[in-house]
């Protein structure tokens, strides 16, 4: 009797896994099941059916779905994973539920219902190498989607995939920032707790000089509103990016994540100001206030303390004592001093390198011989130091640490309360090796300031050096949430915070990104990660590009950056570097 022929066809393949789904289920079994059952049925599911695919089998915490068009497949696989990132939005970011997702157009073999051969083979190795919350397909399938769905992708590069014999071409969705660290949009209907961006005044004064006016009055307004727990504040370097453009109120707070959005106009003429502010309700567009100031410039800070106070009325958050004594923030009472503060915040935020801190540094220094009694200033510019001696830019590193001591130390003395003042004095016991004193002053800072990014960010550093790398990952992911534009070194903090908490992959994928956005950076972390998971061919990849890119790299001064307590662990690093075939 002859044997029945199989039957065959050409589709496209989608493979979907949960990303660290064993860790979930030991740390929750009977929630991850509940989460991963309402995650199918509520929006997998539907998304599935409305771009006509087909769930073929559930395996466990993976998913393999069969479609007609690739097309519908890339589509359908952006969708679900936007889903996500909407679906939980006061989830423990400890704890997140995210997905892998691998898609390949090939030949499959049909039986009864379910599908096999290599276009199902192809695509499950792909998912396997996608990044958590990415999405990564063949080259085959990149050929029919390309121009045809509203998305960039980005090549990955030729891939030897498990058990496949010749190496495969990916490319990857680019998102714009690292799926692993893309942070969670909150729904606008039910957020957790207020949650407000502040958008870049405009400059009407017709000067371009007086950008930096502008700028000085949003930063001090969202540094004061970051001091609220009850206050989700969007980082400064995040609503920035809308400086100078025409936007739409609702779609800025849905790119950005807030709810309420505050934007004003500024225009100076002389020593006459003219400010105007409204606070807008993203949800309807329904303006909740708006003002007129016409004071003279020395008036500037009882503007900015009015402002505050009647944003958090508005937005009926519910202040301590302590919250509304630190409500009022100037960082200088000098309007001269002021102005020159804004100038050094334009050099500050622009890039963490010796010409733009150097530039600030110059900025801050002349606002103190204005005003000696700031502590922002003071604060400031000992954090300056703090980089002058881990990057060995102007002074020997132990005059450096000096500096930064003295200015952390005035700053506390003339205010106590500071939050920059004491992620400053965080940053010299790290210098100086006091762990345990540096860990207190991070978590007194972030105590100080719930919603500060700046804050939080810097917090994980100290927190990750000082081996409290659970802690720090909860910290570098708060900052992350708060800026949705994120700078890249947040990728960095991210990377070394998962690494530490033993999410090697996830970290990879952090590393990359890095990379990706400012070439060189987090490949030193990319080699120590290869290597900690027993993939010493890709640690010498990243190690030959580490030196294509920085000529002048050597292990020793890499480690002179080095503030870590764990001794054995850092021995360890400097191991993995010198088997990757780095310089000593």
């Amino acid at each position: 009797m002859a044997e029945a022929r199989l039957q065959r066809k050409l589709a496209a393949i989608l493979c979907a896994d949960v990303v660290g789904y064993s860790r979930l289920m030991s740390l929750d079994e009977a929630g991850t099941l509940s989460r991963l059952t309402s995650l199918r049925r509520d929006l997998l599911d539907p998304i599935v059916t409305a771009h006509s695919g087909r769930v073929v089998k559930l395996i466990g915490d993976g998913t393999l779905i069969e479609f007609s068009s690739v097309v519908d497949a890339i589509t359908c696989a952006i969708e679900i994973q936007a889903g996500i990132g909407q679906r939980e939005p006061d989830r423990p970011e400890s704890t997140p539920l995210r997905l892998r997702i691998g898609i390949h157009v090939g030949d499959i073999i049909i039986e009864n219902d379910d599908i096999y051969g290599d276009g199902v083979n192809i695509a499950a190795r792909i998912e396997a190498i996608a990044d958590p919350g990415g999405i990564s397909l063949s080259e085959d399938a990149w050929r029919q989607v390309r121009g045809k769905v509203a998305a960039d992708f980005v090549d990955a590069g030729q891939q030897n995939l498990k058990n496949i014999s010749v190496p495969v071409k990916v490319y990857r969705v680019d998102f714009g920032q690292s799926a692993a660290s893309a942070p969670q949009r909150v729904d606008l209907s039910m957020p957790d707790k207020p949650s407000i961006a502040v958008l870049p005044f405009q400059n009407i004064s017709g000067d371009p000089e007086q950008d930096h006016f502008c700028d000085g009055l949003v930063e001090d307004i969202i540094t004061t509103l970051s001091k609220l727990s009850g206050l989700r504040v969007i980082a400064r370097n995040s609503s920035a990016v809308y400086k100078g453009r025409s936007i739409d109120v609702r779609e800025a707070a849905k790119q950005l994540g807030a709810r309420y959005i505050l934007e004003g106009s500024v225009r100076k003429s002389g020593n006459r100001l003219r400010i105007t502010a409204q606070l807008i309700d993203a949800a309807d567009a329904s303006h909740l206030w708006a003002e007129r100031f016409d004071r003279t410039v020395d008036d500037i800070f009882a503007i900015q303390d009015e402002i505050t106070l009647v944003l958090a009325t508005e937005m009926q958050v519910r202040l301590t004592e302590g919250e509304q004594a630190r409500l009022r923030y100037t960082t200088t009472s000098n309007v001269e001093a002021w102005t020159l503060w804004t100038q050094g915040l334009s050099h500050y935020h622009q890039a963490i390198t010796k010409e733009k801190i150097g530039a600030a540094r110059q900025c801050w220094e002349r606002a103190l011989a204005l005003d000696p009694n700031s502590a922002a200033l003071n604060a400031m510019l000992g954090l300056m130091h703090v980089l002058d001696a881990r990057f060995n830019w102007w002074d020997d590193r132990p005059v450096a640490v000096r500096k930064a001591s003295t200015y952390a130390k005035r700053a506390l003395d003339l205010e106590p309360n500071n939050a920059d003042a004491y992620v400053t004095s965080g940053c010299v016991s790290l210098l100086e090796r006091r762990y345990d004193e540096a860990v207190a002053e991070a978590r007194r800072a972030v105590e100080l300031a719930p919603g500060s990014a700046d804050v939080a960010m810097l917090a994980s550093f100290i927190l990750v050096s000082s081996g409290h790398a659970d802690e720090a990952l909860t910290q570098v992911q708060k900052a992350i949430g708060l800026t949705p534009n994120h700078p890249p070194a947040l990728l960095g903090n991210l990377g070394n915070a998962l690494r530490q908490s033993g999410r090697i992959e996830e970290a990879i994928a952090a590393f990359k990104e890095y990379d990706s956005r400012v070439p060189g950076s987090g490949l030193v972390d990319l080699v120590i990660a290869y290597q900690s998971i027993g993939r010493p061919d890709d640690a010498k990849r990243a190690a030959e590009r580490l030196l294509a890119v920085r000529k002048n790299f050597t292990i020793a001064a890499w480690v002179k950056t080095q503030s870590r307590r764990d001794a054995v662990q850092l021995e360890q690093e400097i191991a993995a570097l010198h088997s990757a075939g780095l310089p000593a």
